[in-house]
């Protein structure tokens, strides 16, 4: 399944408008979709409001560009899976590695993107393409790892792809809310994720 091309800073101006997101992220998670200003936004960049707004002209710019900035990091990290020796183990250990400290600290980022795709439709469109890319990346790696085409394996294991991206997320905003998750919880979700990849990793095709 072919996905649309997610927005994308032009060519040009890529690398200084990867260099913008990764310095006002923070701002927006702070601060809230509709509590940051484009001059708080354009002052945690360190630029002229008039310059910032040339490259992102609204603040739903900015979080589409961020979609796709955080999608191509992703589909980098798939790439990776793909050509392991043991893809379903280097899947689990990139997905565990979600819920680090580390990568759990954009859990308010994406609260943030959630609760404001939900009034903006150009946000959602945004936020749904590049959960519905994720999907289809975990459908490869599940063709492969059961013998079935990708189309099989979508119709298959869809509500499966879902349910990891929807852990991730979950975990990361309630992370935001709440603070880490205990360690109960915590144990609860890799039960529930190695569950899942037993399931499919066990799920071959006779074929």
């Amino acid at each position: 399944m072919t996905m649309p091309p997610l927005p994308h800073p032009i060519p040009a101006a890529e690398e200084r408008s990867h260099e913008i997101l990764a310095s006002i992220r923070q701002a927006f998670a702070e601060k809230g979709f509709d509590g940051a200003s484009m001059q708080d936004l354009a002052r945690a960049a360190g630029m002229s409001v008039g310059n910032f707004y040339r490259y992102f002209p609204s603040k739903a710019a900015i979080v589409q560009a961020m979609c796709g900035y955080d999608l191509a990091e992703i589909q980098g990290e798939f790439a990776e899976i793909q050509t392991s020796d043991r893809p379903m183990v280097c899947l689990r250990d990139r997905i565990l590695n979600h819920f680090s400290e580390e990568a759990m600290k954009d859990g308010q980022l994406w609260a943030e993107i959630t609760a404001a795709a939900i009034r903006k439709p150009e946000i959602g469109e945004a936020a749904r393409q590049m959960e519905e890319t994720i999907v289809s990346l975990l459908t490869t790696i599940f063709a492969h790892a059961t013998h079935r085409s990708v189309d099989e394996a979508r119709g298959r294991y869809e509500g499966q792809c879902q349910m990891l991206v929807m852990l991730v997320k979950a975990m990361a905003t309630r992370t935001a809310q709440c603070g880490p998750a205990s360690p109960a919880l915590a144990a609860q979700v890799v039960t529930v994720i190695d569950r899942i990849l037993s399931d499919i990793s066990n799920d071959t095709s006779e074929g």
